[in-house]
Parts: structure tokens; C-alpha cells; sequence
């Protein structure tokens, strides 16, 4: 009884919080109309401006086209490794002048790997904008990739590994990417494997670098207190260096849908077992994104508004939380609906999650389900738009997904036109209750699991 009264005062509350961010979106809906300054350089380099004059910041992100898509499977990582090395040492400057002089002016300066694309990001006070430029190219253009900065984020990473093999979520996750995806680059962690990290030498790092961090096949957004005529500024004094050169990129071929069931049970004595279900889901690109969005709020997506938190959560208790979401990526994605429950409630769970799958692909959703997901997609959207540094990290993933320039401005529109009837065509297009990958992490004596292969 005290866990049901709990449980609804935490949603009163989150009720109210909804309403009340409802309101706090409505308020930006013209606020983050961005004039986007877009030209393509003469070395291949895209560039983006954003001018806000209100806060003496510069905010930059530089996007490359080197994520762990294209990096060669026995040496899985090594696209990672090459981003974070990155800040690690130049040709002039060690890891620790670096870090020295971007901590001086109170500045930041960080780059990390991705499936799809790196980044490099950097925000600093107008006054160092300078300095920071100066030191943003000679990190992309001259890093030195050491052999003993190598060597300790190779052990940093490893370490990382094995800590989280500890986490069953983390277990389920690595397995269910597997499973989807198979040999398919998104199918593995970007950071690789204790295995292919140990093949990557020095060498490997300075010839990837050399093929793909190339300003054609490179983005750059500048946003804050600038010019676009001082950011052209920056970059001849600072960028001249940086020479087109001609690409030679081999995609691997896009991992084709599930053609059965598989199920993967690990064994783990913990009290909640930890769940995953899904399958191949929809790329970034793809013109039902959007219907597929607000479908997902409907389902699982939509926290206390979800079709599953209502069902498993609160009428039948079995979870704390639950939630389903499509990653879309440049070329596929995938959807998953993941939980953690007691090992006694999983098949139970599982067969609510089914249940719901079947029912918003046979029966579509109510005009106020639809109505309430199009108002919080809309409305949060200027949420990822209302600092520099979002901004900036913002239209570099707009422009590598090949958006537009305009995509801010239709964003609701092209939400607020998705019907009832685009919501249950594309549920039963991208939604498959019969073939699908589950991934249950947990005590298998007591779990019990019925479904089977």
C-alpha cells in the first residue's frame, strides 16, 4: 500500500513538473530563430556562424567525418582513440601545456570519438579568442599522438571496460548492440575491446589522422560574440595549413533486418534482472523519423506519459522505470525498450511490453496522446538551443545529417503533421513484435524465461 501511494504522489509531482516545462517551452517558441551564416571554404570546409552578441563567449565545434564507421574492424577503437589524443600532445605543445593554458584563461577544450562523426569543442571568453584558435589547429592539424599518452588511455580505456563488465545494464546494452547489429560497426562500443586496443600502435593513430581529418570532410560551427568576417579572420591566420586532399572512404554494407527471434540470457545473481528488447530501427535521414518519434513518445518514449510506464509501472507495479527509444544514426538505427524488474516478474514484464507493441500497431493511438506528444516535442525542442556551446554542437549534427539550415525553423511543422494515421503505419512498419532480439541479464533460475528463440 505504501509503495502504490508513492508511487502516485511521484507522479502527481512529475505531472505538475511536465505542465509547468510545458509552459517554460512555450515562452522560447521565437526566442532561438537562428540566423545560420553557411558557406563552404575553398579547402572543402564547411562553416557555420551564429552570431549572439548578449555574452562576451565564443563557442566552437569542429565536426570530422571520422567516427568508428570507418575505421577497420580488427583495430576497432582506433577512431576514439585518435579524437581524445587529440588534446595530448602537438608537434609544439605537450598535454600538459595544453591543458595549462586553456585552464589560465578559464576556457574549455575537449574531443571525443562517435559512431558516425568526432568532435572537437571549444569555448572560450572573446578576449582568448586567439589563443584558443591557435591552439583548436594545432590540435586538429599537428597532433603528435605520443607513445606515453598512447599508452595511458589505452590502459584508461581497458580499465573503463572491465569496470563496467560489473554493470548488468552495461552487459545487456553490449549484447543487445551485438546481436542487432552483428559485425556492422554501430554493433560494437566505439571504444573498442581490450583486444583491438592492444593492435593500434602510434603509427595506426598518425595514418588515420592523416586520410580523414581533412577540412573536406570536415564542419565547423562558431557561435557566440563574433563576426562571420573575424571568424574568416581566424581561420586564415590560423587554418591556412589545413589542405583539401581527395578522400577514399569503403562504407561497410548496412546490416540487413532481423530474419528470426534471438534470445541471449545472462546469467548473473542479482535480485532485478535487467532487460532489453528490440530490433533494427530507422537512420537519421529517414522521411518517417519524425512519424516514428512521436509514435515512440506514445509507446515508451514519453516517461510518465508512455503507454508502458502506465501499464508495467503503474497498474501493475512490476518496474520503476521503462522506456523505449529509436537511435537513429547516418545509415541505420535501432529501437529498444529497456527495464530492470524482479527476476519472478520478467516474463511478465515482457509480455506486457509485447502486448503494447501489438497494440499501438493494430490499433493507433487517441487524438490526446497524439496532441500531448506533439506539444512536448515541440515545445522542448529549444531546449537543445538555448547556450552557445548547444548551438554549436547542434548544427554541426544538422549539417553531417544533411538537415538544412532551415531544419530549426520546420522542426514543428514537421511534427505538428504527423497524423493517427501516419502513427500506425509507420508502428507497423518499424515496430516487429515476432522478430526481435531480447537480452535478459539476471538470475536465470529464478527469471524462468518462457520465450524462447
Amino acid at each position: 500500500m505504501r509503495h502504490k501511494k508513492s508511487c502516485s504522489l511521484f507522479t502527481v509531482h512529475w505531472l505538475l513538473f511536465f505542465l509547468l516545462f510545458t509552459v517554460y517551452c512555450s515562452l522560447f517558441t521565437d526566442a532561438y530563430a537562428l540566423d545560420i551564416k553557411k558557406t563552404v571554404l575553398d579547402n572543402g570546409l564547411t562553416l557555420m556562424v551564429v552570431e549572439r552578441h548578449n555574452q562576451p563567449i565564443v563557442a566552437v565545434t569542429v565536426g570530422i567525418k571520422a567516427g568508428s564507421l570507418i575505421e577497420p574492424v580488427e583495430k576497432a577503437g582506433l577512431a576514439n582513440l585518435t579524437a581524445e589524443l587529440l588534446t595530448e600532445g602537438t608537434k609544439k605543445k605537450t598535454a600538459a601545456d595544453i591543458s595549462e593554458e586553456i585552464e589560465f584563461v578559464g576556457a574549455s577544450l575537449d574531443s571525443s570519438g562517435g559512431d558516425d562523426y568526432v568532435t572537437v569543442n571549444l569555448t572560450i571568453l572573446k578576449k582568448d579568442l586567439a589563443l584558443g584558435f591557435d591552439i583548436l589547429s594545432d590540435i586538429i592539424l599537428n597532433p603528435s599522438f605520443p607513445e606515453d599518452e598512447l599508452n595511458k588511455k589505452r590502459t584508461r580505456i581497458k580499465g573503463g571496460l572491465k569496470s563496467r563488465e560489473e554493470d548488468p545494464g552495461f552487459v545487456v546494452s553490449k549484447a543487445f548492440k551485438e546481436a542487432v547489429f552483428g559485425s556492422y560497426p554501430y554493433g560494437r562500443l566505439i571504444e573498442g575491446s581490450p583486444e583491438t586496443l592492444d593492435k593500434i600502435k602510434q603509427e595506426d593513430l598518425m595514418n588515420f589522422h592523416s586520410a580523414y581529418y581533412v577540412p573536406n570532410n570536415a564542419m565547423m560551427s562558431v557561435v557566440g560574440d563574433i563576426t562571420v568576417e573575424e571568424v574568416n579572420g581566424m581561420l586564415a591566420k590560423y587554418f591556412s595549413g589545413w589542405k583539401k586532399k581527395e578522400l577514399k572512404i569503403s562504407m561497410p554494407l548496412k546490416p540487413e533486418a532481423l530474419k528470426e527471434r534471438k534470445v541471449i540470457t545472462i546469467d548473473k545473481d542479482i535480485t532485478q534482472a535487467n532487460i532489453a528488447l528490440g530490433h533494427i530501427g530507422v537512420s537519421r535521414g529517414n522521411p518517417d523519423y519524425y512519424a516514428v518519434n512521436v509514435m515512440n513518445y506514445i509507446l515508451g518514449g514519453g516517461g510518465f506519459a508512455s503507454r508502458l510506464m502506465q501499464n508495467i509501472r503503474d497498474e501493475k507495479g512490476l518496474v520503476y522505470d521503462i522506456h523505449s527509444f529509436f537511435d537513429a544514426n547516418k545509415e541505420t538505427g535501432s529501437f529498444e525498450v529497456g527495464l530492470q524488474t524482479k527476476n519472478e516478474s520478467a516474463n511478465t514484464a515482457i509480455e506486457e511490453i509485447l502486448k503494447e507493441i501489438n497494440r499501438i500497431r493494430e490499433s493507433g493511438v487517441t487524438d490526446t496522446e497524439l496532441s500531448d506528444a506533439k506539444s512536448f516535442l515541440t515545445g522542448s525542442f529549444p531546449m537543445r538551443i538555448d547556450m552557445s556551446h548547444k548551438i554549436a554542437n547542434f548544427l554541426v549534427a544538422v549539417e553531417y545529417y544533411e538537415l538544412g539550415t532551415d531544419y530549426i525553423d520546420k522542426y514543428p511543422a514537421y511534427i505538428n503533421k504527423v497524423t493517427k494515421e501516419d502513427v500506425l503505419r509507420v508502428a507497423k512498419k518499424y515496430l516487429d513484435p515476432e522478430r526481435f532480439v531480447l537480452v535478459v541479464a539476471g538470475n536465470q533460475k529464478k527469471v524462468s524465461l518462457k520465450i524462447k528463440p
